[in-house]
């Protein structure tokens, strides 16, 4: 026999000790989730970022062009009359 099967206080220290190593495992797991949802927050934050960053680049040359065919236009018409 075994002295786990004779000795209940050995069982009793294995089974607490087995406990607390599932403890700090879960701690451990539980910081690397906390750690990667954070990480998927920053990164979704940052991927809206650079969309609103390109479209006020688009708006911005496109009120550009605008103006520059406002100019043509003008031009145009002054070098007709």
């Amino acid at each position: 026999m075994t002295p786990a099967a004779i000795d209940p206080t050995v069982r009793a220290e294995q089974t607490t000790e087995l406990q607390i190593q599932n403890r700090t495992l879960e701690m451990q797991l539980l910081h690397e989730s906390l750690a990667r949802a954070h990480m998927q927050d920053r990164l979704q934050e940052a991927e809206e970022q650079r969309l609103v960053s390109r479209v006020v680049r688009a708006r911005k040359l496109r009120q550009r062009a605008e103006r520059a065919s406002m100019r043509a236009r003008k031009a145009l018409a002054v070098a007709l009359m």
